[in-house]
């Protein structure tokens, strides 16, 4: 990736402003995320940064929009937020040697819901305004803290804003979203119901749309998604909030409210961000006890693509080339019958899934290791809560293992409030609801 200063100008802020803000033009070229893309980049800095010190981040996708540096600087001025670095980045272009555009890369980039665009801001975006040089012999640190970081985006620019910090609240934990394209059109309508079944994350989110905002009714209705979507984060325990009102797709209902949003998103700081309570009825009682993922100190468990029920009554394993669980069930014999494709894994992405070790527990739900998180069937085949692993496990030889009160895989464990299984011992049957 190579990037390059088109300008560098001091900019006079609004009216209101008690400050001014420096003003840095980038252009990256030949990203190695969106091969051969052309990112314009604007970079805000506020009057006054010490230079190396690290500052709070505030992302601006589709540019410069709502006025923001300016009502970032008022406040700041007042107190309302910590000084931020503004970066405004427009979505990559492909153009060949004569300028014409080849490819637009804004929904493949803002749309998807795979983590690529948050690891294109960490690997690529980060590091090109952590490397500016700016007058004076002055540089930019962008602080590594998640809980002073913002990410804004209106449409598509509004769901890469929320996948940014779902997929890492490492990077991200206050996120505003105008008119976000949760609708079926890479996996976003997906995101509400994952939002219900996976354990929560600390991140802060507002919302807002139009009553009559579907942009294209071929994908259905923005605002019936964006609803789901604030329904299903209320569930789950989330610090959220929402402004619905009279309109449609447009950044005017977001730049009415811009600056009270941004109040709401730094009211209590520095407080960090914590994660909330939950009210999925599996997750809930798990959560109660848990603790955090933490290093066993043990040799790493290696992974079994099968699980036996506790009673060896079943056996479920991998369909090959699919995201399916087949469950069969054994006779008193250990033969096989009645065996049948079962328990259906979420695969957030639209990919065939990796998946490691399997366990069942005492209450005979199946916990499935897989690159979307650690997921947990019920007796009929339903998942029914999702379990955030870390980062750095190796999926594939992965294997699970569950204790009285403890779960185990690869090399870490965790509290949790689980029942073990007991060999030879049926599970209370949980019927066909």
């Amino acid at each position: 990736m190579n990037y390059r200063i088109i300008t560098a100008i001091i900019c006079a802020a609004a009216v209101l402003s008690a400050m001014a803000y420096e003003r840095v033009e980038l252009r990256l070229e030949n990203s190695e995320i969106y091969p051969e893309t052309t990112h314009d980049i604007i970079v805000t800095i506020p009057d006054g940064y010490i230079s190396g010190n690290p500052a709070a981040v505030y992302i601006g996708l589709d540019g410069i929009l709502c006025n923001a540096p300016s009502v970032i600087d008022s406040l700041s001025a007042a107190g309302a937020m910590p000084p931020a670095i503004g970066i405004f980045i427009q979505p990559g272009v492909v153009r060949d040697s004569t300028g014409t555009v080849l490819r637009y890369n804004r929904s493949n980039e803002f749309d998807s819901t795979d983590g690529r665009f948050a690891h294109f801001l960490e690997s690529e975006i980060f590091p090109a305004v952590d490397s500016l040089k700016l007058p004076g012999n002055r540089f930019l640190k962008l602080t590594d803290n998640p809980d002073e970081r913002m990410i804004f985006g209106l449409s598509s620019g509004g769901i890469a804003a929320f996948t940014s910090a779902w997929n890492r609240p490492d990077l991200f934990r206050r996120v505003f979203c105008g008119c976000g394209t949760f609708v079926p059109m890479r996996g976003g309508h997906e995101l509400q119901v994952l939002v219900r079944k996976t354990e929560p994350k600390p991140i802060r989110i507002f919302l807002e749309d139009g009553y009559s905002d579907a942009w294209n009714p071929l994908f259905g209705s923005w605002f019936e998604a964006n609803t789901l979507l604030a329904s299903a984060l209320r569930f789950a325990g989330y610090d959220c909030d929402v402004d619905w009102h009279e309109g449609g797709h447009s950044v005017s209902g977001a730049a009415r409210i811009f600056k009270d949003v941004m109040k709401w998103m730094w009211r209590d700081y520095p407080q960090p961000i914590t994660k909330g309570t939950t009210s999925n009825d599996m997750l809930a009682p798990l959560l109660d006890e848990a603790s955090e993922w933490e290093n066993a100190e043990e040799l790493p468990l290696k992974g079994s693509p099968k699980a036996i029920y506790p009673d060896s009554a079943l056996i479920a394993e991998p369909i090959p080339g699919s995201n399916w669980l087949s469950q069969t069930l054994l006779d008193s014999r250990g033969h096989r019958h009645a065996s049948q494709q079962f328990y259906w894994l979420h695969s957030p992405e639209n990919r065939l899934l990796k998946i490691g070790g399997m366990a069942f527990d005492g209450n005979g739900n199946l916990w499935v290791v897989t690159d979307a998180g650690l997921q947990i069937c019920d007796q009929n085949g339903r998942v029914r809560a999702i379990l955030i692993m870390p980062h750095d496990i190796d999926v594939t030889r992965c294997g699970i293992v569950i204790d009285d009160k403890n779960v185990r895989i690869d090399r870490y464990s965790r509290r949790l409030n689980v029942t073990p299984p007991k060999s030879g011992i049926k599970p209370a049957s949980q019927g066909q609801a």
